[in-house]
């Protein structure tokens, strides 16, 4: 009866202990976001620079935002190579809507930081929530520099949203007052089509 008595003891101590470890974590990612947020970079250096916090990939609890949506919605260069330069980056970090950074800068039409995100290796092809994914965005908000980009990047122009079913070629192709768009993705190779290499005979 001792024995379980102590271990009922033991179990609970080690619960409080716990708590307050689990209690900081969140208040310290909640303190580097709102770091990131105001752009103070004396903070969110300090927060980087402590390896043992590894907060790069902190998520907003309501909004389920990390640093990388943030600063991608500002549409800040500085901050957003910053992030991106972090060794441990989740560059496809979803928000609670399944948005990534690559998505939200195409929806944007914001076409540096689509080059940045491409160039450090986001997925051009992760989709939302709703299936849509960076490519298809960027038809639907017609923006032709960012589509020219993500075509380039290997985006599928075939893959189908959960919602109408469409694909970002069907839903150029009905956008007829944005020819050149049209033309840009009508044109793009199906994904996987580039010439399979093989023996000349």
């Amino acid at each position: 009866m001792k024995f379980r008595a102590f271990r009922l003891a033991a179990s609970a101590a080690l619960m409080v202990a716990a708590m307050p470890a689990a209690a900081q974590q969140i208040s310290e990612s909640h303190e580097f976001l709102e770091a990131v947020r105001k752009a103070d970079g004396t903070k969110v250096n300090q927060f980087l620079s402590n390896p043992t916090q590894r907060l790069i990939n902190s998520k907003d609890r309501s909004t389920g935002e990390g640093a990388i949506h943030i600063v991608t919605k500002r549409r800040d260069q500085l901050y957003l190579r910053v992030v991106l330069q972090q060794d441990d980056v989740n560059k496809n970090l979803q928000d609670r809507e399944g948005n990534t950074a690559l998505l939200i800068a195409a929806d944007q039409g914001w076409g540096e930081g689509v080059s940045i995100l491409l160039k450090y290796g986001a997925n051009p092809n992760t989709p939302n929530s709703a299936g849509q994914t960076p490519l298809i965005r960027a038809v639907l908000s017609h923006q032709e520099d960012v589509v020219r980009q993500l075509l380039a990047a290997k985006a599928d122009p075939d893959r189908a949203d959960y919602q109408t079913g469409m694909s970002a070629r069907e839903y150029a192709k009905r956008e007829s007052r944005y020819a050149a768009i049209a033309k840009l993705v009508a044109d793009a190779p199906k994904a996987g089509a580039g010439g399979a290499a093989g023996p000349k005979l």
